[in-house]
């Protein structure tokens, strides 16, 4: 089940799974956002094309009816031409005989009528008998003609209710007039009522949709002159926004002051002072959007299955490389460094396999490299064991011991016996390559003792060390070839006393051990030359290890920074800088 478990999160983990995850979720924004685009510009170019529809129709309804008011004005201006020209005088009589001919020619005309400002009739067409509680001189259409004279007033729909058993829905032309009445001139109204039914056909034709409608209001007071449902906006259940479409000469706008999004087009009829607002219902554009989104929904489901497809295609093909690679490492991993990957393209994938195969080769040369330094190190460990035991060394030290103890030096015996045990016993050091700082400069104190008895005070030494230096660690025996090399080719040649100063010192976070004689010197073709010979060279000769071992042990422990700095001058001596990191605790070789 674990394994099961780690197999899915693998795969999970995958390039290929990343890849194909990747360019889905890519392909997948992509098109949500195309789509949205696409949706956003189907939706606005549905409302606008709706807008437009709606303002062509209102538009033509505005043109059918300013024609039709046109026509209602001419008829209305010959009436009123044929009154003000009978003769100079007004005879109601012969006046009655010629509008009758104009009368008869629309039917659309239901009332002719001349009434003096005072309210009495002075005739009428057709002819009937005049209700007697009309108020007539207080209705809005008297009022408008008597208040503006010369003025052709409209008047709302409404029931006309002059004549006894007349009860028609009309519209009220009215204007103010001057007449000559037995030869006094008077002012006096005339009315033309024309039937509303042909101005109710050409609104009620008017369609928006399937629910939209349209009405006419009236822009100097807000009266609503014509509704499709006008007995429920009288009985107050229903609503329009009549405020906001009077501040609109033509357009459109959205309205939701009814609880419901609709469309508003607005018309204006210019010589009446009405509009004609026409009304649709967004969620009949809200069809158009459904089918956007279930064709573009379509659209998305296609264009995933096949990106999908696509994808996984594509992800595995740019995979199987890398996983070549990684089974390649895994060989690598477990051990087997002869393998080399084919190289069959030249692209990152490519490259990376060429790296992978150089770095499979440098690693088997290292690994030879490191093979071949362990062993010179552990030779090298062997020449400083047999260097410790070295026969050369204590045979002539216990030949000099002897010579002491036959001329009864006796304490010159112990000094040397007991600097000869020290010598040997931090050479052994129960085993450690790493010691203390301090016990290597003792190390060198006993073996200087030696030497300086053996050979007679011919040089003397000066051993010196801080604090800081004394905590760090050292590899052991790294004095011992330098200070012997220093006795040997240094002092021990030339004619006078020498002397061997032996410091130790932190320099710039590095530990420097330093080795100064005051012999011979050597000159510059040897010196260049003296790190390059081999271990078994004549500067190691009589020392056992040589100044290249040492420097060699110490490069193979610590790196190539460090080992030997080696400056002389001839008749001015040899200087020896010893270079190792400031180890503060033990390090294992």
């Amino acid at each position: 089940m674990r394994k099961l478990l780690r197999f899915r999160l693998y795969r999970f983990k995958s390039i290929q799974f990343l890849i194909a995850v990747s360019f889905t979720v890519m392909t997948v924004l992509v098109v949500f956002f195309v789509s949205a685009v696409l949706y956003d510009k189907f939706n606005q170019t549905a409302e606008n094309n709706t807008s437009l529809a709606n303002q062509q129709v209102i538009y033509q309804v505005a043109i059918n009816l300013d024609s039709y008011i046109r026509s209602l004005t001419i008829t209305f201006n010959a009436i009123e031409s044929k009154i003000q020209n009978a003769d100079g005088e007004f005879q109601g009589l012969k006046l009655t005989e010629q509008l009758d001919t104009i009368f008869s020619t629309r039917e659309d005309l239901v009332t002719v009528a001349v009434f003096t400002e005072d309210g009495e009739r002075l005739g009428a067409l057709p002819a009937a008998d005049m209700r007697t509680n009309t108020h007539l001189t207080s209705q809005s259409w008297f009022r408008s003609a008597v208040e503006n004279p010369n003025h052709l007033s409209f008047s709302v729909p409404h029931v006309q209710n002059l004549f006894k058993d007349r009860y028609k829905w009309v519209v009220s032309m009215s204007k103010g007039i001057k007449l000559n009445i037995d030869g006094v001139e008077k002012n006096a109204v005339l009315l033309v009522d024309a039937n509303f039914k042909r101005i109710d056909d050409l609104s009620r034709s008017v369609k928006l949709g399937q629910k939209g409608y349209a009405y006419i209001i009236d822009e100097s007071a807000g009266n609503i002159i014509y509704h499709p449902q006008q007995q429920l906006i009288y009985a107050g259940l229903k609503y329009e926004n009549v405020e906001q479409a009077l501040s609109f000469s033509f357009g459109s706008f959205f309205d939701n002051s009814t609880g419901v999004d609709r469309l508003i087009t607005i018309q204006t009829v210019g010589n009446v002072g009405w509009k004609i607002v026409g009304v649709s219902y967004m969620d009949e554009i809200v069809t158009t959007r459904k089918e956007i989104t279930s064709f573009l929904g379509w659209l998305l489901g296609a264009v995933m299955i096949f990106v999908l497809l696509i994808t996984w295609y594509m992800s595995a093909k740019i995979s199987q490389p890398i996983k070549r690679l990684e089974k390649s490492m895994q060989l690598v991993e477990r051990g087997n460094f002869d393998i080399t990957i084919p190289i069959r393209r030249d692209d990152e994938v490519g490259r990376l396999s060429r790296r992978f195969n150089l770095m499979v080769t440098r690693i088997r040369e290292l690994m030879g490299q490191n093979i071949q330094e362990q062993e010179a190190k552990r030779k090298s460990e062997l020449e400083v064991l047999q260097s410790q035991i070295h026969p050369h060394f204590l045979y002539n030290t216990l030949n000099s011991v002897v010579r002491l103890a036959g001329t009864g030096k006796t304490d010159e015996v112990i000094r040397m016996i007991t600097s000869l045990s020290k010598f040997f016993r931090i050479s052994l050091s129960r085993g450690q390559h790493i010691i203390p700082v301090a016990d290597e400069l003792e190390h060198i104190r006993n073996y200087l003792i030696i030497q300086s008895m053996r050979y007679k005070n011919k040089f003397d030494y000066t051993i010196e060390a801080e604090e800081e230096a004394l905590e760090c660690r050292t590899m052991k025996l790294v004095l011992q070839p330098i200070v012997e090399n220093a006795i040997y080719h240094g002092i021990e040649p030339g004619a006078d006393d020498g002397h061997i100063f032996i410091t130790a010192s932190i320099v710039d976070g590095k530990l420097r051990m330093r080795v100064r004689d005051d012999g011979i010197g050597m000159a510059q073709n040897k010196l260049a030359s003296l790190l390059a010979q081999d271990a078994g060279g004549k500067v190691s000769e009589g020392s056992g290890i040589g100044l290249r071992n040492v420097h060699e042990r110490i490069r193979l422990h610590f790196g190539e920074e460090y080992g030997l700095r080696i400056e002389s001058e001839r008749e001015e001596g040899t200087t020896v800088d010893i270079w190792l990191p400031c180890l503060k605790e033990e390090m294992r070789s």
